[in-house]
């Protein structure tokens, strides 16, 4: 059909839309409605004011996860001391974990498997998006549902980690670094980062599940209990705990902790050791030694923070007795050391892959040896984690 006259001719023709057209159409308004608008990029650092309300979206189950998160909860304690923390996590020990954190205010419970749960995981997501938050986290540099629910979040600023497994939909996009490896660490190199402050000199807060004076005093009575004093006065002795349970290739076979216990009782016969029972409460080394079990996280955590000494294999509660702030000794010979591997003072990794059961029980023999401390100085150690101070006849 000709154009009246007078009328100018369009630069651009609309053609009409197809049945394609409408369904990629509707596709975006639908990814719209349910995960908003994606977040554009920042050039400026995180504001140092004006964060109130933070989200940190870490979707783990295991513990071991939940207990290296306490990291960045300090540092974000740190920089701003009068924010609110949210936590979505799908670990059902997190409320245990996080609960001595003033900080924290909710902790979005996830079920362990979505797929058969979806209301419960709608409900988690309609909690989360009640809040306008000024800051929501993504400190996973590989977790696909983690990104998914930062982009979901109602926030100012998102954060999170770029990498091939991880682009876009944040406004501060940080590189995954290459000299930071550790679970630990990297959450809270992401934050000094967008903060520009990467190169700061300081070091990086240890795990820690914040146990309180009460908690460290019912381990220590826990302790006494186990270990009657006898009626003659004798040196006290060092207590060492062991946890001879691990998952996957990393568990190893009896005969392996048979062989590494004799040793170990060879080599340190001032100690007395006590046996840390799994969750399924069976022993595992044959109920040689003393044992200890608790389903209560708070609990097993107070006993281990009453031990003079941890070794375990890289696991859960490995991360639990270094989160107790006992010197935590962690056998590793399959998982990279470098990114689990147990960190701060007191705290050593010994790597096994190569070594034998003997052997490897004389390097944490001589490490348990080189580490011991004086009974007050210990004391003292404990009544710092836990912000209190201990009565001065106390034992530790």
């Amino acid at each position: 059909m000709p154009l009246l006259p007078g009328r100018p001719r369009s630069r651009t023709m609309r053609r009409p839309l197809n049945a394609g057209d409408l369904r990629r159409r509707a596709a975006r308004g639908l990814m719209r409605l349910l995960f908003g608008t994606a977040a554009q990029p920042s050039g400026e650092p995180l504001p140092v004011t004006g964060i109130h309300r933070i989200l940190i979206c870490r979707i783990s189950l295991a513990l071991g996860n939940t207990l290296l998160l306490t990291p960045l909860i300090q540092e974000l304690e740190a920089t701003w001391p009068g924010a609110e923390i949210d936590i979505i996590t799908r670990n059902p020990a997190s409320a245990a974990v996080y609960g001595r954190y003033d900080n924290v205010n909710r902790v979005f419970q996830l079920p362990a498997h979505g797929v058969g749960h979806p209301l419960h995981w709608l409900g988690v997501m309609r909690g989360m998006r009640r809040t306008h938050y000024d800051l929501a986290i993504d400190p996973d540099p590989q977790s696909q549902t983690a990104r998914l629910f930062l982009r979901m979040a109602r926030a100012t600023c998102k954060l999170g980690f770029s990498s091939p497994k991880k682009t876009g939909n944040v406004t501060h996009a940080v590189a995954v670094p290459g000299d930071v490896p550790h679970n630990g660490q990297r959450p809270v190199f992401l934050l000094r980062s967008a903060l520009g402050r990467a190169g700061a000199a300081t070091g990086y807060p240890v795990p820690d599940i914040r146990l309180d004076h009460a908690e460290l005093a019912r381990g220590r009575q826990v302790l006494g209990r186990l270990f009657a004093a006898p009626q003659l006065p004798v040196p006290r002795r060092r207590t060492v705990g062991i946890f001879a349970n691990a998952t996957g290739p990393k568990l190893l076979e009896p005969d392996w902790w048979m062989r590494f216990m004799k040793t170990l009782e060879a080599r340190c016969p001032d100690c007395q050791l006590l046996e840390i029972i799994p969750m399924f409460g069976r022993s595992m080394l044959d109920s040689r030694y003393p044992t200890y079990y608790s389903s209560d996280l708070r609990k097993l955590a107070s006993v281990l923070a009453a031990l003079d000494a941890y070794i375990s294999l890289d696991c859960g509660i490995m991360h639990l007795a270094c989160a107790s702030r006992v010197p935590t000794l962690g056998i590793f010979t399959t998982t990279n050391a470098d990114e689990w591997g147990p960190y701060g003072p007191g705290n050593h990794v010994v790597q096994a892959s190569d070594m034998t059961p003997e052997t490897t029980a004389s390097s944490i023999a001589a490490i348990v040896e080189a580490g011991a401390q004086e009974p007050g100085a210990r004391r003292d150690a404990l009544a710092a984690a836990a912000g209190a101070e201990f009565p001065a006849d106390a034992t530790p």
